[in-house]
């Protein structure tokens, strides 16, 4: 096997600990032996000057066949997998280059929700087909807490379909219960049905099939548009698995609850029913316009400057993200020093349901504790034009922080700060933010520049500024930008 590049492209927070899984699944792939190092090292690519390249190297892999790995972040043009990996010598061309896996991450436990651990994520591999057919797909779990030791019947299903579209689930045991592919549609079909129904009230996924059609229950609708993403994903799921086991006729859903007026213009549902042949009882669907690419390199959105600041953070100081929500990005746990804790959504759910905004908990995009200075760092990210939104949502974090923060770190202190991606600046301060109260300024601790500088402040959390000079220190430059 001729030695190349391994690229690793996400729209995640890469965590080692699923770079492991990547490296070790393309290993065993290829017969092909590696040596790992203690600890990976996701080192942020700089140029000459000290600016950020807007990619990152993994260090710590040693291998004859894999010359370097490098991971970009990315962003999808509808529904994206989580990570797309390619082996190649020169940087992936998204209109050009085929990727070996596609891989969609999940932390998810049938404990938290049955739904969106299997069937919210199953319409990512069916989209995918429409841009890469000839590629391996992998449900990669990461399952941090409540992992029951028997899956539940919705799991089971949801994974014997893909089983049976050919993804390949990883990092969660099932030999207990041995899912196969499913041999029929018949066989689909009775599993489907003979499970437990949902509430009453609630619109049962219900497959019945005639001579040459095949009708799916099951609600769409939601807050007066296609939204329903378990059922999407569900339907998706449920529809593909019924093509490759090889039905040819009319797939309909009913009891969808949708009327033409909700429908939209665009929807990554669209595409989907477009390509496999599904039809909405009582609703004409509109063509699917796909993009061109599925994929693009991120150069805008605000994780980019999060993500930043939370690798370097990790990799170069003893200081750790507690909790991460990174735009567009799965939520993470809140960390204590003992247990993981999902972060509930609404500190009073009854008072949200009837109208009141105020009663959600509002979340950091990103949490750090800094042990060496006892202090907790609450961030909020956002682009470099929307930095007032930034510093007036830095106001809502009082539940979260009641709740969590002075719950678990008692004898902290708690910062709150902004963190911004974009502008071409070479200083925070009232000069490059005229139209910022100058008693807010200090409220912004850090900004990476579209050009890549890294952007600091007398003001900014002291963990910033360590972070950064260990970064530079680490490419031979002395002084911070």
């Amino acid at each position: 096997m001729k030695s190349s590049n391994l690229w690793i492209l996400t729209e995640e927070r890469p965590k080692r600990e699923v770079i492991c899984s990547i490296i070790k699944k393309f290993a065993d792939d290829n017969n092909i032996s590696f040596f790992v190092e203690q600890n990976l090292f996701i080192v942020p690519i700089l140029d000459r000057n000290g600016n950020f390249e807007f990619g990152y190297k993994i260090l710590g892999i040693h291998s004859a066949i894999i010359k370097e790995i490098f991971l970009f972040v990315v962003s999808g043009n509808s529904s994206f997998i989580d990570f797309l990996v390619f082996y190649q010598d020169n940087k992936p061309n998204p209109s050009n280059d085929n990727p070996l896996y596609a891989i969609e991450e999940t932390k998810t436990s049938d404990y938290e929700s049955r739904n969106t651990g299997v069937f919210q994520r199953a319409s990512k591999f069916v989209f995918i087909d429409l841009y890469y057919k000839e590629i391996e797909k992998i449900m990669l779990y990461s399952i941090r807490i409540g992992q029951d030791k028997l899956p539940s019947k919705t799991n089971e299903f949801g994974s014997k379909c893909l089983a049976t579209l050919g993804v390949q689930i990883l990092g969660k045991s099932l030999d207990d219960y041995m899912l196969l592919p499913f041999k029929s549609i018949d066989e689909l079909i009775d599993f489907k049905n003979s499970m437990r129904k949902p509430p009453k009230g609630n619109t049962p996924i219900v497959i019945e099939k005639n001579a040459n059609k095949i009708t799916i229950s099951g609600k769409l609708e939601k807050a007066g548009s296609l939204s329903h993403d378990p059922n999407i994903g569900a339907i998706s799921l449920i529809s593909a698995t019924m093509r490759v086991l090889g039905f040819s006729g009319n797939i309909e859903v009913i009891s969808h609850n949708l009327l033409q007026n909700q429908i939209g213009k665009d929807n990554k549902f669209f595409a989907i029913a477009n390509f496999l042949g599904i039809k909405l009882k009582d609703i004409e669907l509109p063509l699917s316009q796909i993009k061109e690419d599925y994929w693009h390199y991120e150069i805008q959105g605000e994780k980019i400057a999060t993500i930043f600041i939370h690798l370097i953070v990790e990799e170069f100081t003893r200081a750790k993200a507690i909790y991460e929500n990174h735009a567009g990005c799965e939520r993470g746990y809140f960390i204590t020093t003992s247990d993981y804790l999902a972060v509930e959504k609404y500190n009073n759910r009854d008072e949200y349901k009837s109208g009141n905004e105020n009663a959600r908990i509002f979340i950091p995009d990103l949490v750090l504790a800094d042990f060496d200075r006892t202090q907790i760092i609450n961030i909020e990210g956002k682009k470099f034009i929307k930095v007032q939104c930034g510093i007036d949502e830095l106001e809502n974090y009082n539940a979260f922080e009641n709740l969590y923060i002075k719950k678990y770190y008692k004898d902290y202190e708690i910062i709150r700060t902004v963190v911004l991606f974009g502008g071409e600046i070479d200083e925070i301060s009232s000069l490059c933010f005229p139209k910022i109260n100058l008693r807010d300024i200090p409220k912004i601790g850090f900004v990476l520049t579209k050009n890549g500088k890294t952007i600091l402040q007398i003001d900014s959390p002291p963990i910033f500024a360590e972070a950064i000079s260990h970064l530079r220190n680490y490419y031979g430059f002395n002084k911070l930008i």
